[in-house]
């Protein structure tokens, strides 16, 4: 599908890549400090405040790419796109590709997993590249991951190939897009939820959101550790 632009209006694209939120299917390095489903209910909240974090940065279109099918969290005015592919780093690249074809526009690519994000944060990583004072933008993540990529020109060949899930994926990435040549404009560090504990900390750097509030309601139905007495 491609689109004829209007010369007036916000420029690029907004773009989610996701996996429904289903019990045993996501977050499961979050069990067994929580159930399947206690997991699967946290995700959904991650990305209910991704999505609307996302459909509030003006843009021309907001797209996600579902793993899954979509539910009641997904906000009007988002177009539902499949993911393809089998690694994360084939996921990556045509999502990308794909949302580049059907709108030949710059793309920011962002995952579920930073539900502290905020459309200012979002706009920030749009904005050079629709401008063009940038290529790329790219934001790194705690784990060594990162938690956002933009390009003005998406090539799949700038994703593929590069290890996912690793300590050193943030940069096998960035010197990807270094060695093209490609002008990149740096984001800020966030922390991404995998474990526990990046719950927690996440949730105390956004209380408001549907996130922490969530955490909140889950956390008191967790059982406590009782200390045991030494003998004697």
């Amino acid at each position: 599908m491609i689109r004829i632009l209007s010369p007036r209006g916000p420029r690029g694209q907004v773009l989610v890549i996701a996996k429904e939120p289903v019990p045993g299917r996501v977050k499961t390095r979050l069990t067994p400090d929580f159930t399947p489903g206690q997991a699967a209910m946290l995700a959904q909240a991650a990305l209910t405040d991704t999505l609307m974090a996302a459909a509030a940065v003006p843009a021309r279109r907001h797209v996600i790419a579902l793993d899954g099918r979509p539910g009641d969290w997904l906000p009007t005015g988002f177009e539902v796109m499949p993911q393809r592919g089998d690694g994360l780093d084939q996921r990556i690249a045509a999502a990308l590709s794909q949302a580049h074809t059907d709108l030949a526009e710059p793309v920011v690519l962002i995952g579920m997993d930073t539900p502290q994000v905020t459309p200012d944060l979002i706009g920030s990583a749009l904005r050079p590249l629709t401008d063009g004072t940038a290529d790329a933008s790219f934001g790194p993540a705690d784990d060594g991951g990162f938690w956002l990529l933009g390009l003005r020109q998406p090539d799949p060949d700038l994703v593929l190939g590069v290890p996912m899930s690793t300590g050193d994926t943030g940069a096998a990435q960035l010197s990807r897009l270094v060695r093209a040549g490609l002008r990149v404009h740096w984001l800020r560090t966030l922390l991404d939820v995998d474990t526990a504990a990046d719950a927690t900390a996440v949730a105390s750097q956004a209380p408001d959101s549907r996130f922490a509030v969530a955490l909140r309601a889950i956390a008191p139905r967790r059982p406590a550790l009782v200390p045991v007495a030494a003998p004697g």
